[in-house]
């Protein structure tokens, strides 16, 4: 078993243990994967987009507000290194930016043209933003308002190319918090899936 199909097992796992075995099973008998015309575009664009991000693609196209067949999904599937802060897997569609998702606000921030701002930027992060090559896979729960986690195929020189970097708003900081994706999920799987929270779940059983 690879770690695509590790993290995605594990996770169904994390979600009946915290209540949340309903969420489940509405969630795979909604969703579909991307289909291999989108995957190849995804690679064509991100010709180094990692088997295992492509994997768990093919198992759920995005789970950011994704609409499948006329319902549409809003579902935690990823964390990070924030303690018990939930992601929303993106789309093809969505990482491939045909939606109108920029990143250009990023620019300032990678160029380091806020001296008189406290904005904390990882060393292995570039530092020219017209080399930038970065493949945005997640948002947070708040819209990605606070957070969203991005792939960096064009790293400083001591960083490492494909690693995982994470955006925070509030204090403002980007940092890498991975090497490569796969140890990324592994951090995730290695803190327990510790973004399902089993009052959560309660509390929409109960709404339910």
């Amino acid at each position: 078993m690879d770690i695509a199909q590790k993290y995605v097992e594990g996770l169904k796992q994390a979600y009946y243990s915290n209540n949340g075995g309903k969420d489940w099973e509405e969630f795979e008998e909604t969703i579909h994967g991307a289909g291999k015309a989108d995957i190849e575009r995804l690679r064509a664009k991100f010709p180094d987009v990692p088997d295992s991000l492509v994997q768990l693609l093919e198992f759920v196209d995005g789970t950011y507000w994704r609409d499948y067949g006329g319902k549409t999904i809003a579902f935690f599937f990823l964390g990070s290194d924030l303690e018990e802060y939930p992601y929303y897997l993106l789309s093809v569609e969505q990482m491939l930016g045909d939606t109108g998702r920029e990143m250009d606000w990023l620019w300032d921030y990678i160029d380091r043209v806020y001296e008189d701002l406290d904005v904390e930027i990882d060393g292995k992060i570039i530092d020219d933003s017209r080399k930038m090559h970065w493949l945005h896979f997640s948002d947070c729960m708040n819209n990605g308002g606070s957070s969203q986690l991005f792939l960096d195929f064009s790293p400083s020189p001591t960083g490492t190319k494909g690693q995982v970097v994470r955006y925070l708003h509030n204090p403002d900081e980007i940092e890498v918090i991975a090497e490569s994706f796969d140890a990324y999920l592994g951090m995730v799987m290695e803190r327990g899936y510790d973004f399902i929270d089993e009052e959560d779940m309660e509390e929409d059983e109960e709404k339910g």
